[in-house]
């Protein structure tokens, strides 16, 4: 944090996946980390292998139809040979990513292409992880059979599921493109098995294949493209394109996975951005890798690759994730060799080196493509790097924006659980008190709101209940003393003196304070080593105080001007038989006792013991008030890490965890155009405003003492919101926040609504996170209740919650045709921290 935010520089791991690479020698590793790439893929095996299996697979569907009617066993993959994989335990292992074949169909309804594909999945992945490899990439899930969609994810769920157990120390990455749509059956790979399955499998008539239905496919995206009127695409998208359907299908794979912390996305990022719901839901999920390929890039002024303003940002807010993805550029050029410039072509797809065949294209470019196929070419610069889109990359790290105080402050702690304090148990340490006060909005806010309190008081002409008609000003919770250090400035700062008292209850920084008095305060102020609820009010020890100086601030000055000390300090016990004992109203309370959610630190119940020592008629209290606000998100990571948590600790899921919240969804929001995008940007990011309610209020001024029957029922609250979602959605637990008046006019938050108004850059707190043992999954347009209860007895305080799922149909009314009714589609367990409540 004492570093300058300028001086802060991600690190970007880049590495070079080749789709046509067959073997990673050390030479050419050597000249890619020459280049500065990072790492390089792999395939685990090679051609031979892929030949090898389609011969056996097409000599036993031959075989089937020769013997139509008659149930055969499904062939057997040999084991590896040494011409089947150019992998080798090795020094370059660890520079390498593993990429499972991409032929290969973990959803096919076909049971034969299934149990094939299986088989070569756990044999490359046990394979490379006996060479000692630490990552692998495994291609994307099928979505697309014929006239059947999303149906198998349920079976390439469970084929890794079978990986995850063989190869128990290797992180797994799936391929997902950001959103599904019907093009993505056209990029189908060369020798796919999909291409096999049977027709009667994939709803095709006899006499059709799978292959055939690809072929239609690629036809109609042809035929829509070049005869594009808008209606088309409109027509298109509302039929076929699924924009969350590859977020669907990750869903149900680490949902069936058991949200395994060794199971990852690789994503796929497209030439045009989707809308930021898609692009703020993958933020939330585990990246590992961020995948651009030339089709990602546009080209700037000079003809070289670059991103538009809307992939930077994307790259921006992906780069800053606690354990940041590492990026991979997909066949954007080979490994330059050494010494030897690259010769280039250029060719309808983009640019490619002249040693790379170019392939067929899919189809002829529309007349739109083909005069931006011309535009392009106009500006393409006499010579390009072969290593252009790297050395881009490497630009923009060093471009990245610098840090806020608050991302500084919070390094090493986004998506982190923590445990709210106990303060009433327990005695802080001194690091903790340290962390708190290194936090100069909050104080700053606090110095306003005594300073207006002070100038208020003595505008309005009320009498001070000191000695002297002095404001009496107390600081319950001292701490190590930052409160009183501002209230004592205020007072100079405004003239105004006051009769300054401190209350603590921790021994070991009363110490402390005891130290500050003599050093810094000039011993005025009057120090109390008890809890505050037990405190009697500003003890007057009349008989006894020294002369000429009363313990009142400021301090009484000599003729040069240095303060006169006295040589003791008042109340730091109970008086003594000789002493007269006189407990005087306070006019300003103050106290900084609130927690992440406002009163999860028992703000209420503490002050219910000090507020009757508030003068009856001008007293004020600081804060004034705060409320509570909730909002439901999807947090992964974190509902994985409260899963290994319970391991070893049953209540991890009841337990509300203060957060500092990062890869996280907000699930109910609206959005506007940011005011950064720019005008000509063709897919601006706008930003995106969580629906955040307000679950319940404390206020506190002067009031009665409660009795001593009281069982805290005054303090109890309940509340029960709702949230409309737009689209579907897991929600994993709740986001809480809070707002607190200070003193009218002085505000604090950390609502992200107006948290950058009232109280910018503020880390004093965290949000809290009240988790679901079990995510509630939502369809599109759907409803959430929540219901939250802050319960308490006599002992300690805690909070119950639950979560409903609802979607809106239209029914038939009573005499009225129709109408709208919900019906319940889900209901959470009830959540309840009573275990590890807050004592009191």
């Amino acid at each position: 944090m004492d570093s300058p935010a300028e001086d802060w520089n991600p690190t970007f791991w880049i590495g070079h996946h080749d789709s046509k690479r067959v073997r990673v020698t050390p030479e050419v590793l050597e000249q890619a980390h020459a280049c500065n790439y990072d790492m390089l893929t792999s395939p685990i095996t090679t051609p031979t292998f892929h030949t090898r299996v389609l011969t056996l697979l097409s000599n036993y569907i031959t075989e089937l139809d020769r013997n139509c009617g008659t149930e055969l066993p499904v062939p057997t993959i040999p084991s590896l040979s040494p011409v089947d994989t150019p992998l080798a335990p090795g020094d370059t292992i660890s520079h390498l990513l593993a990429i499972v074949s991409p032929w290969i169909d973990l959803c096919s309804p076909d049971p034969v292409i299934y149990d094939v594909s299986c088989q070569v999945l756990l044999l490359e992945v046990a394979y490379a992880a006996f060479c000692g490899t630490g990552n692998i990439i495994l291609p994307s899930p099928k979505l697309h059979h014929g006239k059947l969609h999303g149906e198998g994810v349920t079976r390439y769920a469970y084929a890794i599921k079978e990986a995850l157990k063989i190869a128990q120390y290797i992180q797994l990455s799936i391929m997902f493109p950001m959103m599904d749509g019907p093009e993505q059956d056209g990029d189908e790979v060369e020798g796919s098995l999909a291409q096999e399955a049977r027709a009667k499998y994939v709803g095709l008539s006899d006499g059709h294949s799978q292959k055939d239905s690809m072929e239609f496919t690629r036809e109609t995206m042809r035929d829509i493209d070049q005869n594009d009127d808008g209606e088309s695409i409109r027509r298109r998208k509302s039929a076929k394109f699924d924009l969350f359907g590859t977020w669907d299908a990750w869903n149900v794979i680490r949902t069936l996975c058991t949200y395994d912390a060794r199971l990852f996305v690789a994503l796929s990022v497209p030439s045009r951005l989707p809308s930021l719901s898609i692009r703020s839901r993958w933020h939330s999920e585990p990246l590992r890798l961020i995948c651009f390929s030339e089709r990602a890039f546009s080209q700037n002024a000079t003809g070289h690759p670059a991103f538009t303003h809307s992939h930077q940002e994307l790259l921006t807010q992906y780069m800053r994730i606690r354990n940041a993805p590492w990026i991979l550029l997909m066949d954007v050029g080979p490994i330059p060799e050494p010494d030897e410039p690259e010769s280039s072509t250029t060719i309808a797809n983009g640019w490619q080196p002249s040693g790379e065949a170019a392939g067929p294209s899919s189809f002829a470019p529309t007349p739109a493509e083909a005069n931006q196929i011309r535009r392009q070419d106009s500006k393409k610069p006499e010579s390009l790097s072969p290593t252009a889109h790297l050395d881009y990359l490497r630009v923009l790290q060093r471009r990245q924006p610098p840090k806020t105080l608050l991302q500084r402050f919070g390094a090493g702690y986004q998506d982190y659980l923590q445990s709210p304090l106990q303060p009433l148990t327990e005695n802080l340490e001194s690091v903790t008190y340290e962390v708190f006060e290194k936090d100069p909005v909050k104080y700053d806010l606090y110095y306003q709101a005594i300073a207006q309190a002070l100038s208020d008081w003595r505008e309005q002409g009320k009498p001070g209940s000191g000695p002297d008609g002095r404001i009496v000003v107390a600081v319950v919770g001292a701490g190590r003393g930052p409160l009183v250090t501002k209230a004592l400035l205020a007072s100079e700062s405004e003239g105004i003196p006051i009769d300054m008292w401190a209350v603590e209850k921790n021994p070991n920084a009363f110490v402390l304070l005891q130290r500050h008095n003599q050093e810094r305060w000039s011993n005025c102020v009057n120090l109390v080593q008890s809890d505050m609820r037990s405190w009697k009010g500003p003890l007057r020890e009349i008989a006894i105080q020294p002369s000429g100086y009363a313990g009142h601030w400021p301090p009484p000055r000599d003729k040069g001007d240095n303060p006169i000390t006295s040589q003791n300090q008042f109340s730091t016990a109970a008086p003594t038989a000789s002493q007269t004992s006189n407990h005087g109203p306070i006019d300003i309370l103050i106290s900084e006792l609130l927690g992440s959610f406002a009163d999860n630190e028992l703000s209420p119940e503490c002050l219910d013991g000090v507020l009757p020592l508030l003068n009856p008629a001008h007293g004020i209290s600081i804060p004034a008030s705060y409320t509570a606000y909730l909002t439901p998100i999807a947090a992964p990571k974190i509902h994985a890490d409260i899963l290994a948590r319970t391991v070893t600790h049953k209540e991890a899921p009841n337990t509300p965890y203060v957060v500092m919240l990062q890869a996280i969804d907000y699930l109910s929001t609206t959005s506007r155009p940011s005011p950064s995008s720019s005008a000509t940007d063709s897919s601006p990011i706008p930003v995106s405003v969580p629906n955040i309610l307000p679950a319940w209020s404390f206020s506190h001024g002067s009031m009665e003492a409660l009795p001593a029957s009281s069982k805290n029922a005054h303090n109890t609250r309940q509340a029960r919101l709702s949230f409309n979602l737009r689209d579907r959605a897991v929600c994993h637990g709740l986001a809480g926040y809070f707002e607190a008046t200070l003193y009218p006019g002085v505000e604090l938050s950390t609502n992200p609504l107006n948290m950058d108004e009232k109280s910018p850059e503020m880390m004093s707190w965290f949000p809290i996170f009240f988790p679901l043992k079990t995510p509630i999954y939502t369809p599109d347009a759907s409803t959430l209740t929540v219901s939250i209860f802050r319960a308490t007895d006599n002992r300690k305080v805690w909070y119950e919650w639950m979560v409903e799922a609802w979607s809106n149909l239209l029914g038939s009314g009573v005499g009225s045709g129709v109408e709208k009714r919900k019906v319940r589609l889900g209901i959470s367990e009830i959540g309840s921290s009573k275990e590890g409540g807050c004592m009191m």
